[in-house]
């Protein structure tokens, strides 16, 4: 087992050879877990946090943000707006790039005002300017979640979250001895057929283990057809294998960066704020 982490650099040719072998693209979730196979990393090195005050990544996940966001700028990589990551025109008969090259290259595009004033940098050597994601909104969302709502709050929100989904006939039923359930409701497929659901909300900071995904179902033997799991903080590996065990009652996962997303696509509590770019064109005056 591998219990070292490399640089954000150090993960630029697994990220290519998983694209590879995922046909061409891939989620970022499928991903990180094909990089997390083909590398064999020990449990211990996929839980280390990357900050546990502000969001619930971890160390690994977070550098390869890093990673996915240089290839990109090199010109080998790409996403869309749904999040799914794909090999460019670019990468056509390349099977590894040199990492040194590729961080050379993206800094030569920071530009004569960075260079005035350089970025501040990390733990693991990557420029803070650069980052695939804009981690601000989701660590102030995580320390709302974390340390302002209350957790009868945060059940009340995760109701919400399932009624504008398209669940129905939700209900917040947590009480003290019942396995942690927390409530209960009906999903809708495409209005043609439906499944019993019952869900618990874990609203901390840490990692979900394996035990509490066995207890969780415990629980909801006998009593839907699904269980749902949703927390603030992540799942361990195997948690994750728990959760979808053969022959088990199927639990899907929900973790919190899942959860920022989703109140950002239902614009609860997120707002999405365009700022208008003036641009004067030349052509139109020159043209009179």
């Amino acid at each position: 087992m591998n219990n070292k982490i490399p640089q954000y650099h150090g993960f630029f040719n697994p990220l290519l050879k998983a694209l590879k072998a995922l046909g061409g693209s891939g989620s970022v979730q499928e991903l990180n877990q094909k990089i997390l196979e083909s590398m064999n990393f020990s449990n211990e090195a996929m839980e280390v946090p990357h900050n546990a005050e502000t969001g619930n990544k971890s160390e690994i996940e977070y550098r390869l943000a890093w990673a996915r966001t240089y290839l990109k700028k090199y010109g080998v990589i790409n996403n869309s707006s749904r999040g799914v990551w794909s090999l460019t025109k670019k990468a056509d008969g390349v099977n590894e790039v040199s990492p040194e090259q590729v961080v050379k290259f993206v800094k030569s595009l920071r530009g004569a005002a960075k260079q005035r004033a350089p970025a501040t940098k990390d733990g693991n050597g990557a420029p803070n300017d650069e980052i695939e994601e804009n981690l601000e909104w989701k660590a102030e969302l995580y320390k709302i979640l974390t340390k302002v709502l209350d957790p009868q709050a945060f059940e009340r929100l995760v109701q919400r979250i399932l009624r504008e989904a398209g669940f129905i006939q939700v209900e917040v039923t947590g009480r003290a001895g019942d396995g942690g359930i927390d409530g209960k409701g009906i999903a809708r497929i495409h209005g043609l057929m439906s499944f019993h659901v019952i869900f618990q909300c874990k609203r901390y900071q840490g990692v979900v283990s394996a035990h509490e995904i066995r207890d969780f179902r415990g629980a909801m033997v006998g009593r839907a057809d699904k269980g749902l799991f949703i927390t603030t903080g992540s799942f361990t590996k195997d948690a994750i294998k728990e959760a979808t065990r053969d022959g088990a009652p199927p639990i899907d996962l929900f973790d919190g960066d899942a959860l920022a997303e989703k109140l950002r696509e239902l614009k609860l509590g997120v707002r999405i704020e365009l700022i208008e770019k003036v641009t004067v064109d030349p052509h139109f005056f020159t043209a009179i």
